[in-house]
């Protein structure tokens, strides 16, 4: 039984899916992502789903539940990120 079979998509969550990030100053990410996941903390430098660029540190295996357009190669330590998606 797949219980996610008749739920409607909420941006509360969960998730749908974790797609790996390749950090990029000009490309946005495939989907806009409800959140990130990350592995190995450090800085994160994103662009948020309004537009605006931001700066946060996270620790090791953190959420960060932030709609994400972009992840910027540009200023990002953190790595082993994953865009929280409803795909």
């Amino acid at each position: 039984m797949n219980p996610f079979e008749n739920r409607i998509q909420a941006l509360s969550g969960p998730a749908t899916d974790a797609l790996p990030v390749a950090p990029d100053n000009i490309t946005d990410l495939p989907h806009v992502a409800i959140g990130l996941y990350v592995e190995t903390g450090g800085t994160v430098n994103v662009v948020t789903v309004t537009g605006e660029a931001r700066s946060i540190g996270v620790a090791d295996f953190s959420i960060l539940p932030l709609g994400v357009r972009r992840v910027n190669a540009t200023g990002t330590t953190a790595s082993g990120i994953h865009a929280l998606v409803l795909a």
